[in-house]
């Protein structure tokens, strides 16, 4: 179940180009809210290439699109695959233990952090990001106690400057990515116009963590996959 304290004015979404940030602007939109930004941030990423659907997004949601040059600090985030080239990207599963050779220092903080500054600056009443289930067990920026928490110094460090109501929300926390991808099918996401392969590369690798997981999501949720995987494996459907 999706649940929100409020329905949102004017939302600030933490957009990757992926999969869950785009249901999640779908979402938002479906359920009323009057006006969307979504902000890109590159941080020097490996799959930066995510970043490039987000105008195409914006222009069919009629949302505004922000994109922030933080280049510079990929070169503070050593030792992360997504920001090191010289960490090898893991392959399999997105729960395996290797995986947390992808995980960014403090990077939700960092990200929510310039999204919460700009709602304020902006007059927005609501940032939102996609957080889900599947993420909980390597990511511990995903988790409810981290949103609580950022949730309670959000409000201190504000104190008396958002606008009333002003709410930090993941709809998507407690859900499976095959429920996402469920509820994104329902929205007519265009799928086939995200990125989730940490690679970079032209092509999802098929491979890697997020591809398998998104390979299974959409098997699970019985929706067809339009993803093009240079290592396809067995079909989805």
């Amino acid at each position: 179940m999706i649940t929100v304290e409020r329905q949102a004015d004017h939302a600030i979404v933490v957009a990757s180009g992926g999969l869950d940030s785009t249901t999640l602007a779908y979402w938002l939109r479906s359920t009323g809210a009057g006006r969307l930004t979504l902000l890109g941030i590159d941080y020097a990423q490996r799959h930066r290439v995510e970043l490039a659907r987000l105008p195409a997004l914006a222009r069919a949601l009629d949302a505004t699109h922000v994109r922030l040059d933080l280049r510079d600090l990929g070169l503070l985030l050593a030792g992360s695959a997504l920001t090191d080239h010289q960490v090898t990207v893991p392959a399999g599963h997105y729960t395996d233990d290797s995986m947390r050779a992808t995980v960014v220092p403090n990077r939700n903080a960092l990200l929510l952090d310039i999204a919460v500054a700009l709602a304020v600056s902006s007059r927005a009443d609501t940032v939102a990001f996609g957080a889900h289930a599947g993420d909980h067990p390597i990511y511990p920026d995903c988790r409810p106690p981290f949103l609580i928490s950022y949730r309670r110094m959000t409000a201190l460090a504000n104190e008396g400057l958002t606008v009333h109501g002003f709410q930090v929300v993941a709809p998507f926390m407690e859900m499976t990515k095959a429920e996402i991808v469920r509820l994104g099918a329902d929205l007519d996401v265009p799928f086939a116009d995200t990125w989730s392969c940490y690679q970079g590369g032209p092509r999802h690798c098929g491979r890697c963590g997020t591809c398998t997981e998104r390979k299974e999501a959409f098997r699970l949720a019985r929706v067809p996959d339009p993803t093009d995987y240079e290592s396809p494996g067995t079909p989805c459907m």
